[in-house]
């Protein structure tokens, strides 16, 4: 049986953004700010994207590839937020979430979306 809502849900997000999609005002990155992005994972399924409270030239956003994120010292690599589309095209779209928010994606369509709390405590 076909699940129409499903259906309609995913036609509406193609015709928003993604933070008029989850409901919440956009909190575009500073230009010349820095995100953290796990070079070594890149390639990886699913993109995980994780964003903190902005702080010290970096805009709160980190990427990584996979399942597992490393606590490793330098498992992030800083990168200018100007240059994540030669790194990791696919993030640019969500990169307006407010602080709070993760997403993970994959190349199969799959979307989430959602407020962590926990990371406002960071």
């Amino acid at each position: 049986m076909i699940d129409f809502g499903i259906i309609n849900d995913m036609k509406n997000r193609l015709n928003q953004t993604v933070c008029e999609w989850v409901g919440v005002e956009p909190v575009t990155p500073e230009s010349g700010t820095k995100v953290g992005i796990a070079l070594s994972t890149l390639g990886a399924e699913p993109i995980n994207g994780v964003r903190h409270k902005p702080e010290n030239g970096t805009n709160g956003w980190y990427f990584w590839c996979g399942e597992e994120v490393s606590s490793e010292e330098h498992f992030f690599s800083p990168l200018h937020v100007e240059r994540i589309a030669e790194y990791l095209p696919q993030v640019q779209e969500y990169l307006c979430l407010p602080p709070g928010y993760r997403f993970l994606i994959d190349d199969n369509n799959y979307e989430d979306v959602w407020f962590d709390q926990v990371l406002q405590n960071v």
